[in-house]
């Protein structure tokens, strides 16, 4: 987000619609329609009271067990066939990230990488992050989310 701060291009986080069209239908009737972990937006035309419509520039899915299969599968088909133009899947059990970039309409692997190496975007060039520091952050969010469910007012729903 703070590398992002002085240019065109936002950041959304789940939940946050996407909508993927096929060509035989709108942005009202997509069947195709995604949240997704992290999300990068540069065309603000693509957005909309819904969230966004067509394929974001770059998409981050933080890996669970009950995810894992559709997020390497099914949805990196799902985001190829509709060009968005980078995906990582980070699997924070694992300790490892893989990276695809869109290149000639296809995904190219770009690699697996592990808790030790700097990740580095292809649509955003200067953007470099030490993974490392990505999977301190997840921790400290996960921990805080944790104490916030133990709360009172987790559990109080103002009804």
């Amino acid at each position: 987000k703070d590398f992002l701060q002085n240019s065109s291009c936002k950041v959304y986080a789940a939940p946050f619609d996407v909508r993927l069209p096929e060509a035989d239908e709108d942005e009202h009737s997509a069947s195709n329609v995604v949240q997704p972990d992290i999300l990068v937006i540069c065309d603000e035309k693509k957005l909309d009271k819904k969230g966004c419509v067509g394929a974001p520039d770059l998409i981050v899915e933080i890996l669970s067990t009950s995810t894992a299969s559709k997020d390497h599968v099914k949805k990196r088909y799902l985001y190829e066939k509709h060009g968005v133009k980078e995906y990582w899947l980070i699997h924070p059990m694992e300790r490892t990230a893989t990276l695809y970039a869109l290149k000639e309409n296809k995904f190219e692997f770009k690699g697996i990488f592990d808790d030790k190496a700097e990740l580095q975007s292809t649509v955003f060039p200067d953007f470099k992050i030490e993974f490392s520091k990505i999977l301190t952050s997840m921790k400290e969010v996960k921990e805080a989310l944790a104490e916030y469910e133990q709360s009172e007012s987790y559990y109080h729903t103002g009804y």
